[in-house]
């Protein structure tokens, strides 16, 4: 299940089963500052761009509204959305596209998310240093497990004030039943009689095991709650404990959310072995997360260098990764895929293929990465690759890294690999003749062998 898709969430959401999703969070693009929405700027994410400012409020919400709908269509019975924005749009988020796809009876929970750096310090207004999360569950028997939070430790040393020999702290709370119509409950205990709000047997057995306390003659007994036996303070909807991105765990990506606030609704919301998923994947945080605990997932974005990163970062933590995972394209991606920007698309054909990209893009005789082997690489965004792409590759291996070259040769190995999108019969032909009659190997290889597209009526 664990699949990274390259695509328009719209797409790519047709080609999930309906109600096989356990809990969905999604971060759209905000509707405000347009350029800082420019994260990535390849032409998926452009063309995005364009399509949800064109018509202002009105579009972006039709927009946003389509999409909301094919994930309820995934969503299980079972199952919750957490739809994250800001106040730019958040009224018209709720009104328009959460209750009416939903319905006002499945809301759930106005969240906010007070972040550590308030905004606007100079305006006349107050800073602003929310986000809202707005939380919708598609029926009455929705998942959900109570989370709690660290207590502070200012509230840990006024509250557990107590400390015993072994220097466990601990409080005290009271033992009387708050109903005093319980004959059951009615005993004489340490000298006081009350209803209490356990039975005789059950406070003798706390008495003896310590649990039970009375601080000084005829006061009322008390029981001993620890601190380490305690969940914690019970979430609320309002998350003040929560900091932005670290350094540590930053990505570079502009918007990028903590781990911990995917960690929470996950936890909440859904249980190990369920699925998550996020249409707009990002950097890669919900999966990133969700693999931490031990759910499955699917993480969608138009991005080619989008995800890219979030490839990266789980590779980067593989200790995490319990099974391996895929990276798609969506049958519609293929013009998507081939027209985006230069660089972005060589480093992620590259990467998809086990390769390292160069980092510099000049001088670099048309070599755009190598092999774990060390092999020069080059990529053809083209169809139809001819014998003079081939002529010119040899050459540039051998200027690239002529020792190199030489011993590939006299080792009957590959000098280097040609990946575009497909080669002609001349260029098959060329191969061949260096291969038999020069002793020279190049390996052509497909864009579709590396990452099975489909391609369109017009491709």
């Amino acid at each position: 299940m664990n699949t990274l898709i390259l695509g328009d969430c719209l797409d790519s959401l047709a080609a999930i089963d309906s109600e096989s999703v356990d809990l969905i969070y999604l971060d759209p693009p905000f509707f405000s500052n347009r350029n800082y929405e420019l994260i990535w700027g390849d032409q998926g994410e452009i063309r995005s761009f364009e399509d949800r400012w064109s018509g202002g409020i009105d579009q972006y919400i039709a927009w946003l509204k389509e999409r909301v709908q094919a994930l309820y269509r995934v969503l299980k019975s079972t199952g919750s959305l957490f739809l994250h924005c800001d106040w730019h749009a958040n009224a018209y988020i709720r009104v328009y596209v959460l209750d009416k796809i939903f319905g006002e009876e499945n809301f759930g929970n106005e969240i906010t998310w007070i972040r550590s750096n308030p905004k606007n310090h100079g305006s006349k207004n107050f800073p602003n240093c929310k986000d809202t999360i707005f939380r919708y569950v598609k029926s009455n028997q929705f998942i959900f497990n109570k989370i709690f939070a660290k207590h502070d430790e200012s509230y840990v040393k006024k509250s557990y004030k107590y400390m015993d020999s072994s220097g466990r702290r601990y409080t005290l709370l009271p033992l009387v039943n708050p109903s005093d119509n319980r004959p059951n409950l009615t005993y004489p205990f340490l000298g006081i009689t009350r209803v209490w709000r356990w039975t005789e047997e059950r406070m003798q057995q706390a008495y003896k095991d310590g649990l039970v306390v009375q601080l000084k003659p005829n006061a009322v007994p008390r029981y001993k709650l620890y601190f380490d036996d305690s969940k914690g303070k019970t979430v609320t909807d309002n998350w003040v404990d929560i900091q932005q991105v670290s350094n540590k765990e930053s990505i570079g990506y502009p918007t990028q959310k903590p781990e911990a606030l995917l960690e929470r609704i996950i936890q909440c919301a859904s249980n190990e072995g369920d699925v998550v998923l996020d249409p707009f994947v990002g950097g890669g945080t919900t999966v990133v997360a969700a693999e931490r605990l031990k759910r499955q997932w699917i993480g969608i974005d138009q991005s080619v260098a989008a995800i890219k990163v979030t490839e990266l970062r789980l590779h980067a933590k593989k200790d995490l990764l319990s099974k391996p995972f895929t990276v798609q394209l969506h049958k519609y991606d293929y013009d998507t895929l081939r027209y985006q920007d230069t660089v972005a698309f060589e480093t992620w054909i590259i990467t998809q293929y086990g390769g390292s990209a160069n980092t510099k893009q000049r001088n670099d005789l048309g070599i755009d990465g190598r092999t774990t082997d060390n092999q020069p690489i080059q990529i053809k965004r083209s169809d139809n690759i001819g014998r003079n792409v081939i002529d010119n590759f040899k050459s540039a291996c051998e200027r690239y890294d002529k020792t190199a070259f030489d011993h590939n040769k006299q080792n009957n190995r590959a000098i280097g690999v040609i990946i575009a999108f497909s080669f002609n019969k001349g260029a098959i032909q060329e191969v061949a003749r260096l291969k038999n009659v020069e002793g020279i190997i190049i390996e052509l290889i497909t864009v579709n062998q590396i990452t099975p597209i489909a391609k369109n009526q017009y491709c």
